[in-house]
Parts: C-alpha cells; structure tokens; sequence
C-alpha cells in the first residue's frame, strides 16, 4: 500500500508535465501517442444515429489527454467543468483545454447548455467520480458505498443519448491506452432506476481499470467523505457483504 500511495504522488507529477508540450505539439501529437484506441468505432456509431454522446471518465490515468484524444480523432467535444477557486490555475485549465481540443461548458447552468451541444451532436463529456455529498447517489466502489454525482446519466437518459464511460491511461513512456465502453440502461424500470443502474454500471467499469493500475488513479480525494443517510456512521464509506 505505502509504494502504491508513493507510486500515486509520482503519477500525477509526471502526468501534469506532460500537458504543457501537448499544448504546444497539438493534436496530431496527441494521436501519436495512443497505442490502442479502444471503442472509437462505438462512439463512431452512436453520433451516426443523429444526435450527440454523454461520456463520464474519472480521474484515473490522465483525464485531460483522454478528453483531447476524442477531439484528436475527430470528435467535437465540450467538457463539463467547475472554476476553480485559484483564478489563475482555473484559467490555464480552460485555456489547456481549449488548446487540446475541448469546448467547455461552465457547471453554473450546465443543463441547458449540455442538451443544446447533445442536439448539434457533439460529446458532453464529464469528470465525475469525486464524493457528490448528500447530492449523490450511492454506489459501490470497491466495496463501499461512495456518493456519486448522477448528473451524467441523468443527461443522457433526459436526452435519450448514448451513453459512455471512458478514459486514458500510461501503458509506457509517452504511450497510452484510450478506452471507450457504451453502456445501456436497464429495460422494464423507472427513470429514476435506469439512472442510479447507470450510474453503478460505470463506477464498476471505472473499478476495473484502476485495479489494473492502481497508482494511476487519484486516490488523494476523499472518495468516501460521505457516508449514506440513516446510517449513523461517522467513518467514511459503508462496506459491503460481499457474502450477498
């Protein structure tokens, strides 16, 4: 556990570096260093059938190289962003962004903006596996419940868009791995039950990637910081009977 944590510190250094001679070198730099492009041909599929795509990722790997690799291959993209409280950190994140590709969309307001983009067919894209506090929806993520934003299941079933979770990880020097999976909701179930099953479906598939490389996930955010109502415990996170 004590490398894993130190090995987690040392990703998130390298990975910040990278960004700044991505800026510079652009997409087509962007495109050479993706090793495997896996699930391009789905979201290729998805915005063939008219409108546009929500994606949710998670801060595992490097999140902002994985939303510039869906613009590098062609796909119009607005990420879903909150300013940040440091002004000046805030806007050389938009302005990275904006440089790799990306549109943006502010939190403040984001509904509307978000069905608007999804109706000219493009990707609305977030990042949304930090504790949701009591907005959240309660999910497992390895093997406790850990409030969840719902928000981005929610888009796409309110605006009846495919849905995918996706990322980028380091699989060598300068090499990653870019991986896209649609997801679908469950039949014969209320809105409400499709989102929350959504919802699980990719914090399960984001589970499985950070068990394959756990030092790339940011594990530096209070994940668990909420437990679930009417629980009465203070400690973070409720574990599950795996024996259920």
């Amino acid at each position: 556990m004590h490398r894993t944590a130190l090995a987690a510190f040392e990703h998130v250094g390298q990975e910040a570096l990278t960004l700044a001679p991505l800026m510079r070198a652009g997409l087509d730099e962007v495109r050479r260093r993706v090793e495997v492009c896996e699930g391009r041909e789905a979201l290729e599929a998805a915005l063939a059938e008219g409108g546009g795509a929500v994606l949710v990722s998670g801060h595992f790997g490097n999140w902002e190289f994985a939303g510039s690799v869906v613009a590098a291959f062609g796909f119009p993209i607005e990420a879903v962003m909150q300013r940040l409280k440091n002004h000046r950190l805030s806007g050389y994140v938009e302005e990275m962004r904006r440089r790799l590709g990306m549109g943006l969309i502010d939190r403040v307001g984001a509904l509307d903006r978000s069905l608007e983009r999804l109706a000219q067919g493009r990707v609305v894209a977030f990042v949304a596996d930090q504790d949701a506090r009591s907005r959240g929806v309660f999910v497992p993520f390895f093997g406790r419940l850990a409030s969840t934003h719902g928000a981005p299941a929610a888009l796409a079933l309110r605006a009846n868009a495919p849905f995918f979770v996706g990322g980028a990880y380091r699989i060598g020097p300068r090499r990653y791995h870019f991986w896209l999976i649609r997801l679908w909701p469950r039949e014969g179930v209320g809105v409400r039950e499709q989102a929350l099953d959504l919802t699980r479906q990719w914090v399960s598939e984001l589970e499985r990637r950070v068990r394959l490389f756990p030092e790339q996930y940011f594990w530096h955010h209070r994940r668990w910081k909420t437990p679930p109502p009417g629980t009465g415990e203070r400690a973070p996170g409720i574990k599950l009977d795996t024996n259920d």
